[in-house]
């Protein structure tokens, strides 16, 4: 029976070419969407996941209630917090504290290698790491290791790379061009859906610093592994006394716990609760890749109906020679099934074709991967929920045809009439598609108004023309930093230049110890906090609303401050140049008030500032260089760096550049919404492509006779355009009010966004229609340019 119903659905797709392919490339665009986006999406909730007992492993944050506002959560915390989790939360089994040195470099002092130095990322952490996160090891003992201060621990990458065909274990490597370590363990490396990423490894107290023991200043990351049996809830409300007890704050701040196998994926808050992240992508791309499939099976769902007619008298043929219901049902289907094994053939050539592009795209290590068992699993029921899904509703149509009635007239010009249910079916077919369609375009149309306004709106501050430099190596030294930035200065091609130890668009640094005259001792304020060295203002081009820029080499300037709009209001200060404050260093007086600009991404809004004058802490120089002369600055500032740091790699980046990353998941996301958009309209373009064709072959005699009384051509294609394009503006009524309402709640994401304005919607509309009276037009101008004579021919 089987064999028959193969051999039956073969000769279908065969003799229906046309149709047939049609459907097949329909189903493989759909069914490739839904194989690349289900590899995207299983990579997504996979972060994590391999960490033994991660399921008990959280990441300690803490609620603050600032400015008298909503409450705020901090992924890092105070340094001395750890501790304090430690001695008085008895269901802690371990903790860890860790921060990340980002990339510097590693240098292999006994090595045969010929690459001996380059920048690697890292990760200092507290000797307990281990007790927290059970990495394998390949050799050593890690644990021992991260307890000496001398030790390092590297990834089985670095091993490879700096010692081949060596035992990298009681080698030396160097870090930073300063201190020696000894190679003591070697770790698997770790796996790319892993949110820890470092392939060094060494003690904290290799990097701790005074300032970051301090209650005020959110320092480390810290991480904490529960004992069994005990919950959240338990340990959360331990944890609300900490910091009465040991900060002397009110009793507003609280620590919390973060799942790590959430972290990925939830790391959004809002008023001190988990509100999403990207998960909400993972959502949405599901949703948008079920929805491409589902307009794919429609193709098929609405070619089946249309053709009923030429296949009405093949099933009352079978039905009057004793074939029952369920065979013409499971031929259907067979027919469908079919289809969907050409169909997902062609899409795994398809997705593994792309799938490099994709990976780099999006910066992922996807891997189409036919020996797991779990990928067939997941291809079979593609096949047969689309087979069954664009399947169904033809095969219980179509079986359930009278043979009577199939079999009634038997003229060339006989049609079989099948009242208005088939073609209302249809029609409601043509609209789901094209609801969708438009919904994809809106998205299309907002995103990239919204991505143009990140990378146009004034920030307040340059990002043009700005190379910044990290302070590595011997630049890192304070006594050395000054002078380079003058040695700097000297080159023509320089306009200015000065210190700071973030990006001004880019302050993730905060503190609680800003004081001010009249402030309610009890009263939790956080500010955002930089420190900066000499013509930080006239570089980076903020405007001043009152006072001045720090002066050159002023020690008296290092106990005054430059705040912003934002922090004046803060504190209730309508003049604050020459108001006194106590801050980082002391107090001190307000010397500038800048107009706000913009610290984060637009995500954020804007948080008071408070810039300090201490170039001895900074991490970058800031070079903004002379309009039209970057490439001779950047010559210079490689000269330069050579004689300060001869023995450290000149690294430099664009300010631009690291704008661009503050929106590198919106930028993926605009890609992948482009592609989905384009993608449904291709789809449904191609179902309207060819019911316009199967709708003009039906009407060929129709037209011949309006043709023969008169009618021009161009009233014969409003005639067989007009019902699809009427389809598709019922589409745009349905589709708008869910689109605005999709587009505004992502919009919300963003402290700061552009317009939802109607033309988005009018224009939406326009290309739709632009869209589908070209696709049909080819259809219908071809029909009424045909010769009369050999439609009526029969007649």
């Amino acid at each position: 029976m089987l064999t028959n119903y193969a051999k039956i659905a073969i000769r279908s797709l065969l003799k229906n070419k046309f149709y047939s392919s049609i459907n097949v490339f329909g189903l493989t665009l759909g069914m490739a969407c839904a194989l690349l986006v289900g590899l995207w999406v299983k990579d997504e909730l996979s972060y994590d996941r391999f960490l033994p007992g991660v399921e008990n492993i959280y990441n300690v944050r803490v609620n603050y209630a600032f400015n008298g506002g909503p409450v705020e959560t901090a992924m890092y915390t105070p340094g001395p917090l750890k501790e304090a989790i430690s001695r008085d939360v008895p269901g802690i089994a371990a903790i860890t504290k860790l921060n990340d040195s980002g990339p510097i470099l590693v240098k292999a002092i006994n090595s045969s290698s010929t690459e001996k130095s380059a920048k690697e990322q890292g990760e200092y952490a507290s000797s307990d790491f281990f007790d927290v996160f059970e990495l394998p090891a390949l050799y050593g003992n890690p644990k021992v290791a991260l307890g000496q201060l001398n030790q390092i621990i590297i990834s089985r990458r670095l091993a490879e790379k700096y010692f081949p065909n060596e035992v990298a274990l009681g080698k030396t490597l160097q870090l930073d061009n300063q201190k020696n370590y000894t190679v003591g363990a070697v770790l698997e490396n770790l796996p790319s859906n892993s949110t820890l990423q470092f392939d060094w490894l060494t003690n904290f107290k290799n990097y701790e610093e005074p300032w970051m023991n301090e209650w005020g200043t959110n320092s480390v990351l810290i991480y904490a592994r529960l004992k069994s049996g005990i919950t959240v809830a338990q340990t959360e409300a331990i944890l609300k006394g900490i910091f009465p007890r040991y900060a002397k704050f009110n009793n507003q701040e609280a620590p919390i716990l973060h799942p790590m196998a959430d972290m990925h994926l939830y790391s959004e808050y809002k008023n001190g609760k988990v509100v999403g992240g990207q998960i909400e992508y993972v959502r949405i791309f599901s949703i948008v890749a079920l929805f491409i499939l589902l307009i794919a099976c429609i193709n098929f769902m609405n070619l089946a109906t249309a053709r009923s007619s030429v296949r009405a008298k093949e099933v009352g043929v079978r039905k009057v020679v004793g074939a029952g219901r369920s065979s013409l049902i499971g031929q259907f289907l067979s027919e469908s099934i079919l289809t969907s094994l050409l169909a997902i053939v062609l899409a795994l050539s398809f997705v593994s074709a792309i799938l490099p592009t994709f990976n780099t795209l999006f910066e992922k290590q996807l891997t189409l991967d036919l020996t797991n068992p779990i990928l067939w699993f997941i291809i079979t029921g593609l096949v047969l929920i689309t087979g069954f899904l664009s399947g169904s509703y033809p095969a219980l149509f179509l079986s359930a045809l009278q043979p009577i009635k199939t079999l009634k007239g038997s003229g060339p010009s006989s049609r079989l009439q099948f009242g208005a249910g088939p073609a209302l079916f249809r029609r409601t077919l043509v609209v789901f598609q094209f609801s969708l369609s438009i919904f994809l375009i809106v998205g299309m149309l907002v995103v990239g108004k919204q991505m143009n306004y990140l990378r146009t709106k004034n920030l307040g501050l340059d990002r043009e023309n700005i190379v910044y430099i990290p302070l590595e190596g011997a630049l890192a030294q304070p006594q050395k930093m000054e002078p380079y930035r003058r040695a700097v200065l000297r080159n023509p091609s320089v306009a200015s230049a000065t210190l700071a130890n973030r990006l001004p668009i880019d302050v993730r640094s905060n503190s609680t110890d800003l004081n001010w005259p009249g402030k309610d001792p009890k009263r939790l304020v956080s500010v955002s906090a930089m420190s900066v060295g000499s013509d930080f203002i006239r570089t980076m081009n903020i405007k001043l609303l009152g006072g001045r820029d720090f002066r050159t080499g002023s020690l008296a300037d290092s106990s005054n401050y430059l705040i912003n709009e934002t922090a004046a209001k803060l504190m209730g200060l309508k003049d604050p140049v020459g108001k006194e404050i106590t801050f980082r260093r002391g107090k001190g007086q307000v010397v500038g008030l800048m107009k706000d600009f913009h610290l984060n991404s637009l995500h954020q809004a804007i948080t008071p500032l408070v810039v300090v004058y201490y170039p001895e802490n900074t991490n970058f120089l800031l070079v903004k260089t002379q309009a039209g002369k970057a490439q001779q600055a950047i010559a210079d500032l490689e000269q330069v760096s050579k004689q300060f740091n001869p023995t450290y790699p000149f690294t430099y980046h664009f300010m631009d550049e690291a704008f661009e990353k503050l929106y590198k998941a919106e930028q993926q996301i605009s890609t992948l919404v482009n592609y989905f958009g384009m993608l449904a309209i291709l789809i449904s373009c191609l179902g309207l492509f060819a019911l316009a064709a199967f709708t003009a072959e039906q009407r060929t005699k129709e037209i011949g006779v309006r043709k023969v009384l008169g009618a021009s051509v161009a009233s014969i294609v409003t005639l067989l355009s007009t019902d699809f394009l009427r389809l598709v503006l019922i589409a745009l009524a349905l589709a708008s009010p869910l689109a605005w309402w999709a587009v505004n709640k992502w919009l919300s994401t963003f402290a700061y966004q552009t317009e939802l304005t109607w033309w988005i919607f009018g224009l939406a509309g326009i290309l739709a229609i632009a869209i589908a009276f070209l696709t049909v037009s080819y259809q219908s101008i071809k029909a009424a340019l045909m010769n009369p004579v050999t439609s009526l021919r029969s007649e």
